[in-house]
């Protein structure tokens, strides 16, 4: 009996004293190791008592795992914290308390309520810290990308900062990498970006005369023309009077860059069908040199591929007067969309196109003119031989009817001198168009409108060829 009462005993005292350490370890009050006491009440060592007692240890006990739970978790949010800010884990965790170390066991770690209230405000801190340098961060890596696409910066010398620029819009969630927030690598970025700022004061002539100089090669491609050297020197003027931003210069020539390359989509069907027509001006220039060869039937060589040439340039050239009435409409509408002249290399384009026009009549009607002379020489040829017959003369053998080298009018063996004289006019006419364009602009091979104006291959080679006879003489 004895015995029994003091195993009873010694369970009472086992269960109170779990119930009072765990207790002082909630309270906090109780130091690594320490040992404490506990008296067992004699009066009361029933097994419902007994039973009170391990129900309250229980209840204990889970409070205790609860907690520990709660500070192995701040734990673990202060290693990933202070392992992305580049601080000293241990250093920062035993400011909380002694046992959070790893040298000591996970049961003998402190859960007491002030311990669970450092560890909290020591996250919120440190994840506050996080966001701070995240955002500084942020911006230091905008700063460098911006500075780099200014000055065109090697993609060599930008890689030393990718570690930088990887988390430009990343969320405080997403920056897990030991080390991605050091203060040591912001105060890396800071100095860089100073660095690139004093660069950048001595380079922006530079960069702007390069934006200069797209912005120019656009305008060149698109015809239009515009003083270069006024832009530059005002450009100049800016930068050296240190009236305007770096980059508020570089924004506005950018903006002018792309307004430019809008204006050149506008113009670019109008352009497109330009250089059809200046292309068949070139062939029609072409066959009228080539119509003028006495030699271009011989079997020389190459003689096939002009013969195929000129087949295809009068195909061309027959397409000229719908291509000019295209190109005059389409200008006109787009004039009138915009309010302004079309202009082409600073010449008005249908002042270009009604010249042409213009011309194109003039050589025509010099056609028709040529045409009634030609009927009219042989008209009086026929007269002739129908009043003095066609017998042939004493002084020469009868033969085959010569064609004559010059004409009676003295004209060249290609056409009637009035014709020569309104092809050397309008050449003339379209040299002074030529002339207004500026240097440079286009090639100096191109005419900026149709040098020449060919008649049809047959109707040339019926020019050419008059035949006449000499009146037989007096028996």
């Amino acid at each position: 009996m004895c015995k029994q009462k003091e195993d009873r005993i010694r369970e009472f005292s086992d269960v109170q004293l779990q119930i009072e350490k765990i207790r002082g370890e909630i309270a906090g009050n109780l130091k690594i190791g320490e040992q404490i006491g506990t008296t067992v009440d004699e009066e009361d060592l029933s097994l419902k008592k007994l039973d009170e007692y391990q129900f309250q240890l229980q209840e204990l006990q889970k409070e205790k795992s609860d907690r520990l739970h709660k500070v192995l978790d701040f734990v673990s949010t202060v290693h990933d914290l202070c392992a992305v800010l580049g601080l000293d884990f241990f250093g920062t965790i035993i400011e909380v308390h002694p046992s959070l170390n790893d040298s000591v066991g996970v049961q003998s770690k402190s859960i007491s309520d002030d311990t669970l209230s450092k560890l909290s405000s020591m996250v919120t801190a440190l994840e506050e810290d996080k966001k701070t340098r995240l955002q500084k961060l942020q911006e230091l890596a905008a700063q460098l990308t911006d500075l780099w696409n200014l000055m065109d910066t090697p993609m060599e010398e930008q890689s030393l900062f990718s570690h930088v620029t990887c988390n430009i819009s990343a969320t405080v969630d997403e920056v897990t990498i030991p080390g991605a927030l050091a203060l040591d690598l912001i105060e890396q970025a800071e100095v860089e970006v100073e660095r690139l700022d004093q660069l950048k004061a001595s380079k922006m002539k530079e960069i702007a005369f390069k934006k200069q100089t797209e912005l120019e090669d656009i305008y060149a491609r698109a015809h239009i023309d515009i003083d270069s050297a006024a832009s530059r020197d005002k450009i100049l003027a800016l930068i050296d009077s240190g009236n305007v931003e770096p980059s508020e210069l570089l924004a506005e020539m950018d903006h002018q860059i792309l307004k430019a390359k809008e204006e050149g989509m506008s113009r670019k069907e109008i352009l497109e069908k330009v250089e059809k027509w200046m292309s068949a001006c070139e062939e029609e220039s072409w066959l009228e040199d080539y119509s003028r060869d006495d030699n271009r039937y011989n079997s020389s060589r190459g003689a096939h591929l002009n013969l195929k040439r000129a087949e295809k340039a009068r195909i061309l050239v027959n397409k000229i007067p719908a291509l000019v009435d295209m190109l005059i409409a389409k200008t006109r509408a787009w004039e009138e969309d915009r309010g302004m002249s079309f202009m082409y290399d600073g010449v008005p384009l249908l002042a270009m196109l009604d010249e042409y026009t213009l011309l194109r009549q003039e050589r025509e009607e010099e056609k028709r003119r040529q045409r009634d002379q030609k009927r009219i020489h042989e008209q009086l040829a026929t007269e002739k031989e129908a009043l003095f017959g066609s017998r042939p003369s004493p002084a020469r053998p009868l033969g085959p009817k010569k064609v004559m080298g010059p004409h009676a009018n003295g004209g060249a063996s290609n056409g009637t001198p009035s014709r020569r004289l309104s092809l050397n006019a309008n050449q003339g006419s379209m040299n002074g168009v030529r002339s207004m364009s500026r240097d440079g602009k286009r090639d100096s091979n191109r005419p900026a409108a149709p040098v020449n104006y060919v008649a049809i291959a047959k109707e040339d080679a019926a020019s050419q060829m008059c035949v006449t006879e000499q009146a037989p003489a007096s028996p």
